[in-house]
């Protein structure tokens, strides 16, 4: 369709005096008429329907091209469009097909097949060959590349390392070829590297090409003519204040690949000094990607600039800022123990972007993780003009405290730093994948519109997820999570998920917003109770890593559950601040346990449900762990009884000799059976006779007589290849008739988790001091391995409701922890 607008010109005759002098003349007579201008050309709009599929709207639209009719023929010919613009339909979530996790392969098990080895690995960047079948990644520590087959994407099997002369920053895949980025620069100043091309079915050395200096992120483009390879240089953050300029300068290094033999491909350096406005002589470029218009860009992430290049002609048709962004509705503030407070807001904050993602030819996207100054703790769609179009502002963030993700270690910082962006075409829908650092979360968005991407999902990964792999030809998409530390109970792995019918699996607990909108703060869950009443509701408590206790109220009657109230625990009754003091419970340490607004900070390990005489909820009692060892006691444990408004109204302690006897691992869960109080102790005490620390007890309280007695409860023993372990309990539950049941874990996860166990005992006719005789109900281990991720180390909360088992793990309040929880219904499980 062809609109022709039609211009009425308007002429002045005559003349207009501009100055006094210029209307004087000797017979004062009116000059001649002058000739009428020619007519303005014709501007034209062609308006094209837009199937969908369509490259730049995929869901459909409308493409607008302009321009002046120069040949007068009233038709707007390709060589006269000056602009085109486009109006996509909206995307339509597909919500029959979801990205699930099906896999979760660990790095360290090309060392060792059972991963007994204390190497670290970090698998950074992923690629795939042609075929979809085999996997390679970038693992820096090791100086090596490694190979994984997926033949079976949800049994991915080692496949073996090839070694490298430095260190591998980031790989790519051309033809039957990986291509690496090798560091082999000697110091920050004596920078060097190659683009090595190993050949992947033989994994053997094809050609080493030099690239002059550092190399960080590499890409191939899609035709096979061109590879970009960004030359870093980075900084040394040691050195004074860690702020550019730090030279030698970065570069692009465009290597012509067009041969089919590698040891002919030539290679060309594109300087780009001078055009950055912060650091003008410093580029350090970061991240590169290329479309099917053969253009590369160029993130300069401490310059907050993005460069587009002609990889054809070697030349930069466009550069731009990435911006400043203003921030409202966000934690700003780091406390130890943490709250998370989205009261908090910041201006001008430069994106400052890392990864970076053709969505078409026309509009890019960037992961904005900052490093200077900066970080928005989003991401943002640009045009090829350098307009922002789209900027997701605070939903990362929130979206992270919604599923209890949320680093708040970082709050003064980036948040939850997205570190990678992706994208996918997967069948009918074009997906954006963005890679969060910090909370080891993959959000998903659909963006048929490339100017308004809609939420889709989000995806658990292990810790740090660095580089991110859409395989649309196989319905996979892989994320490398880098962190990597044996000691600390987390392993780097590559995650495998698979884009297929059926619902999202993740999260499987999430929080409903607070009065303000934002969401309902949450994390390290710690134990659970079931409601007496009503079959759709879950009680939980937090520990000690957040401040401000508080219990929460889960409506399990949906996939996934939900967090649809918070209670703030106070001691306005002085319940708390009415302790015994002694020697080791002094009246400062009792006094940190209450805020000044009465909230309480305590270490609420279990949590069980007080009734009326007609079943109904009347109150809570909930576990409190103490703190130090035997000699050195911080902080007493004790139980606290807690009315529905969050007010604590009484303490129940433990005789003083026998609290300073514990061990740093004290009150875990708690249970009421015939009015009477038990709880489970974490692990062996010495006040409580136990020396060789095999034996946990199972304490119980007599509210009538206020009197302890304990029995012995005999722990597995550790069968784990990993130092450092122990076993110990995590959770009481009472089944009736005298009957309870419990659950004994390690102190490890992933390769090496071997104890995650359901007991259940009876101490009916039981006296003080005696042993309990425990059968084994459910080893959790395959359990905790079919979300297909690594096995979480503290499994804390078990409930029973219906006869079904729930059990939950706690998350450690996402430190040195991906933040991942994993509420399961194990169905009536018992006998």
């Amino acid at each position: 369709m062809i609109f022709k607008p039609k211009f009425t010109p308007v002429f002045f005759t005559g003349s207009i005096c501009l100055t006094l002098a210029a209307c004087g003349g000797d017979d004062g007579r009116n000059g001649t008429d002058g000739a009428d201008g020619a007519d303005a050309l014709d501007s034209l709009i062609n308006q094209t329907l837009l199937l969908s599929g369509d490259s730049s709207c995929f869901n459909g639209g409308t493409r607008f091209d302009s321009g002046l009719d120069t040949d007068e023929d009233g038709i707007l010919d390709t060589d006269e469009i000056t602009d085109t613009e486009y109006l996509c339909n909206a995307a339509s979530l597909n919500t029959s097909r979801n990205f699930n996790r099906i896999a979760s392969f660990p790095v360290c098990s090309q060392i060792d097949a059972a991963c007994d080895d204390d190497t670290t690995t970090a698998a950074e960047i992923v690629a795939v060959s042609t075929d979809g079948m085999t996997l390679v990644y970038s693992d820096s520590p090791r100086e090596v590349i490694g190979f994984v087959d997926i033949t079976d994407p949800s049994t991915p099997v080692a496949d073996g390392t090839f070694a490298l002369a430095g260190e591998p920053t980031s790989v790519t895949v051309m033809g039957d070829n990986a291509l690496v980025g090798v560091n082999t620069s000697a110091d920050f100043i004596l920078t060097s590297g190659t683009l090595d091309v190993i050949d992947i079915p033989s994994q053997t050395a094809v050609t080493s090409i030099d690239v002059g200096g550092q190399p960080d992120s590499i890409a191939a483009s899609p035709d096979g003519n061109y590879i970009a390879v960004v030359i870093e240089n980075e900084r040394d953050e040691d050195l004074g204040d860690g702020a550019p300029p730090q030279l030698p300068a970065g570069t692009l290094v465009i290597v012509d690949s067009s041969d089919a033999d590698p040891t002919n491909w030539t290679t060309s350096t594109l300087d780009l000094t001078g055009i950055a406005d912060l650091f003008p002589t410093d580029p350090e470029p970061e991240f590169v990607d290329i479309n099917e218009d053969n253009i590369a860009v160029v993130t300069l992430q401490e310059n907050n600039h993005i460069i587009l290049v002609d990889l054809a002609s070697g030349e930069i048709t466009n550069h731009f800022s990435a911006g400043t962004v203003d921030l409202t509705q966000i934690d700003t503030v780091e406390e130890d123990p943490a709250v998370i407070s989205l009261d908090g807001s910041d201006s001008d904050i430069p994106r400052e972007p890392d990864g970076v993602a053709w969505i078409n030819t026309r509009y890019l996207a960037t992961a904005d993780e900052g490093d200077l100054d900066g970080g928005s703790r989003g991401f943002t769609v640009f045009n090829t003009d350098g307009d922002i179009v789209y900027s997701s502002g605070n939903m990362l963030d929130h979206l992270a405290v919604r599923f209890g993700h949320y680093p708040d270690a970082r709050s003064e910082n980036k948040g939850n730093e997205p570190e990678n962006i992706e994208m996918g075409v997967f069948g009918d829908n074009r997906y954006l994948f963005v890679n969060s650092e910090r909370s080891s979360l993959v959000f998903v968005f659909d963006v048929a519109d490339p100017t308004k991407p809609v939420y889709k999902q989000t995806l658990p990964a292990a810790l740090g997820p660095e580089g991110g792999l859409a395989i649309p030809s196989r319905n996979l998409l892989v994320v490398a999570s880098e962190e990597d530390d044996r000691s600390s109970i987390f392993r780097s792995v590559v995650n495998i998920y698979n884009y297929t019918n059926g619902s999202a699996n993740y999260p499987t607990l999430m929080s409903t917003d607070r009065v303000d909108g934002t969401p309902i703060p949450w994390g390290a869950i710690s134990g659970l109770a079931a409601d007496p009443k009503d079959s759709g509701v879950l009680w939980a408590v937090l520990d000690s890593f957040y401040a401000e206790s508080r219990i929460f109220k889960i409506d399990i009657s949906s996939q996934p559950a939900v967090i649809v109230e918070e209670i703030y625990l106070n001691d306005s009754d002085d319940a708390i601040k009415g302790m015994t003091i002694d020697a080791d419970f002094v009246a400062a340490e009792r006094d940190a346990l209450v805020n000044a607004d009465d909230t309480v900070n305590l270490d609420l390990e279990g949590i069980d449900v007080i009734t009326d005489s007609n079943g109904n909820l009347e109150s809570f009692v909930v576990a409190s762990e103490g703190g130090g060892n035997a000699g050195s006691v911080s902080k007493p444990n004790f139980l606290a009884v807690v009315e529905l408004d969050g007010t604590i109204s009484e303490v129940i302690e433990l005789d003083p000799a026998i609290n300073a006897g514990q061990r740093s691992n004290g009150f875990e869960g708690v249970a009421i059976y015939n009015d009477d109080v038990y709880v489970a102790f974490q692990r062996a005490w010495t006040g409580l006779g136990d020396t060789d620390g095999t034996d946990a007890r199972i304490g119980h309280y007599d509210p009538d007589t206020d009197n302890w007695e304990f029995f012995i409860y005999p722990l597995d023993a550790s069968t784990t290849p990993n130092a450092g372990d122990w076993i110990g309990l995590s959770e009481l539950t009472s089944l009736g008739g005298g009957e309870f049941l419990v659950l004994e874990r390690d102190k490890q996860g992933g390769p090496d988790a071997r104890i995650k166990r359901l007991y259940t005992f009876d101490l009916t006719g039981l006296n003080d001091g005696d042993p309990i005789v425990k059968t084994l109900v459910r080893d959790l281990l395959d359990d905790l391995s079919a979300p297909g991720g690594l096995i979480n180390e503290k499994q804390e909360g078990v409930a029973v409701v219906d006869g079904d088992v729930w059990i939950v793990n706690d998350n450690d309040g996402v430190d040195d922890h991906s933040g991942e929880t994993q509420l399961i219904n194990l169905g009536n499980i018992l006998p």
